[in-house]
């Protein structure tokens, strides 16, 4: 007997193995493109009043406690953002998660957002003035919002992101009824924090134009002849977003504007009164709804990065025109809130 023989169907037998291997490997290929894309989904936008209403005591009417409905939503977004699909991702070092770039992006946005109405509500609205006591939960959850984003243990993100809304929620508890936290909304309290809206919607739009490189003037000490800088710089100014940083950009934009509505819908309410007075509750309505367009469906599968004038979309410059028109309604609002 000849031991090298090849047995009659061993060509036969394999070809089933291979075929099952395939399919095997092509479902969970499949499957696993199909998570990756549902833990990609951002989560929807609330209603701060009804945000409100879930976590407020049943004895409690939130509409009528001052500041409530803000605090409420600060620890609503920061819930979501750690229990959306796929959980918080920032921080995640395990395949899938580590090769998903654009969430990270993402929720970096909403925590930038995050930590600038903390520190706003820490320093400005729950003061009385520049030389009273801070509040002791928001000096608590201010720091706790300003934790790396991607600490992966020992301790992880998520557990100091959790304890920031727990003190979130016991300055909550401490507005209503007899407790001794307070919420100031005055008109210079909340320009004090549309000051930061103002400054981080300038950067993201500056980013986004950044999208296709161009030369600027360079206005840095425009306007005050006494004025100087560390490192002297050319009257022209390139800018340009490496092109792998394009979709991060936009996507952490996205994430930024999906927060700040939800945070300026909770100052509409919150902040009713002032924004009457001030006949300026329509320039907020405005910024609101120039955010809101920041959310649409983006049907393409990639963000395209295409020329101006040219035949493909550049999704990063529509999103820029929105973010500017928004943060030019919030320079009117400031503006309109300054006046006495």
């Amino acid at each position: 007997m000849n031991p090298f023989k090849r047995l009659p169907g061993a060509a036969s037998m394999k070809w089933p193995r291979l075929r099952t291997s395939i399919i095997v490997l092509f479902v969970l290929g499949v499957g696993l493109w199909g998570l990756t894309y549902y833990w990609s989904i951002p989560p929807e936008t609330s209603e701060p009043s009804q945000i409100a209403k879930r976590m407020a005591p049943a004895d409690v009417d939130p509409s009528t406690v001052t500041g409530y409905t803000t605090a409420a939503t600060l620890a609503h977004v920061t819930n979501a953002l750690l229990d959306k699909p796929g959980g918080y991702m920032s921080n995640d070092v395990l395949p899938p998660f580590v090769f998903m770039d654009n969430m990270p992006a993402w929720e970096y946005g909403a925590v930038r957002q995050m930590r600038d109405l903390a520190a706003s509500m820490r320093n400005d609205m729950s003061r009385s003035r520049s030389q009273s006591d801070e509040d002791p939960d928001l000096a608590v959850a201010e720091p706790q919002f300003n934790f790396p984003t991607n600490s992966w243990i020992f301790p992880a993100t998520e557990s100091e992101y959790q304890k920031g809304v727990r003190k979130i929620r016991s300055y909550m508890t401490r507005l209503t009824g007899d407790g001794d936290a307070d919420f100031y909304a005055r008109a210079d309290n909340l320009n004090s924090y549309l000051a930061l809206v103002n400054k981080r919607l300038g950067n993201l739009s500056q980013r986004l134009s950044a999208s296709v490189g161009s030369y600027r003037i360079n206005t840095n000490l425009a306007g005050d002849p006494s004025a100087r800088q560390t490192k002297a710089e050319d009257d022209d100014v390139y800018t340009e977003t490496p092109w792998l940083q394009i979709d991060n950009v936009y996507y952490e934009a996205r994430g930024s504007t999906w927060a700040l509505i939800h945070f300026l819908r909770a100052v509409r309410i919150d902040f009713k009164d002032v924004l009457d007075d001030k006949n300026a509750m329509v320039s907020l309505r405005q910024i609101i709804r120039e955010l809101e367009h920041t959310q649409r469906t983006m049907y393409s599968p990639t963000v395209l990065n295409g020329n101006p004038y040219g035949l493909f979309a550049n999704h990063s410059l529509i999103l820029s025109s929105y973010i500017a028109r928004a943060n030019a309604a919030i320079i009117d609002l400031r503006e309109l809130l300054s006046q006495g």
